[in-house]
């Protein structure tokens, strides 16, 4: 997280909302040779403590949450680089403004009979935004062609101890300093999901 808490004053609610919303993460745990990382869809509890998702069987993360381990999720949103020119103000510098939630917390293994009801929820989570479309139901698939690729896949879960935000949107600098950065962004920034990011900027939710 970063260290200017200037960007780290979000309440826990707009965290657990943010991660829920995204709902796709960064899993990162520790190895014997480094981290390991994988990138995984979950479904996030609604008061933020309870995480579930599944990992494929082959890899190596398994191994390692026989017992129950420490890990993060990072999970990211909008970003863009900031042109110090953008402030329309003299002695700045460039920056990169963006938006990360960190769960952190111990995560396990869990027995093979929980996967069904963990795909189920976290399929459901996504096709009920998707209305008018009818959602799609796991009884889609043949039960010789699920019970195949649900052999290929092992459920996981995690007690979220820890929730840490940053929301890096300006909010150091003067509401116009930072509402001309924010217009420059929505027509020319460099990053990932610009126009939320620009909006983000104009009003900072925390």
């Amino acid at each position: 997280m970063h260290p200017n808490l200037n960007f780290r004053k979000a309440p826990e609610k707009l965290n657990i909302d943010f991660a829920r919303n995204r709902s796709f993460g960064s899993l990162v745990i520790n190895a014997e040779n480094g981290p390991l990382l994988a990138h995984i869809p979950f479904l996030l509890s609604e008061d933020g403590t309870y995480m579930e998702a599944h990992l494929v069987r082959s890899n190596p993360i398994l191994k390692l949450l026989e017992t129950p381990q420490n890990v993060v999720i990072s999970i990211v949103g909008a970003d863009s680089y900031i042109s110090p020119d953008w402030y329309e103000v003299d002695d700045q510098v460039p920056t990169w403004n963006y938006v990360a939630v960190h769960l952190r917390g111990k995560m396990q293994r869990l027995p093979q009979d929980k996967l069904s009801g963990i795909l189920e929820r976290i399929s459901n989570q996504f096709e009920t935004r998707l209305t008018p479309k009818q959602p799609w139901k796991m009884d889609k698939v043949s039960p010789p062609v699920l019970e195949k690729m649900q052999r290929m896949i092992v459920p996981i879960s995690m007690r979220v101890t820890t929730i840490d935000g940053t929301w890096k949107l300006a909010q150091n600098k003067p509401d116009e300093v930072r509402i001309a950065a924010a217009t420059q962004v929505d027509a020319h920034g460099i990053g990932h999901e610009i126009k939320q990011l620009a909006s983000l900027m104009r009003k900072p939710p925390c």
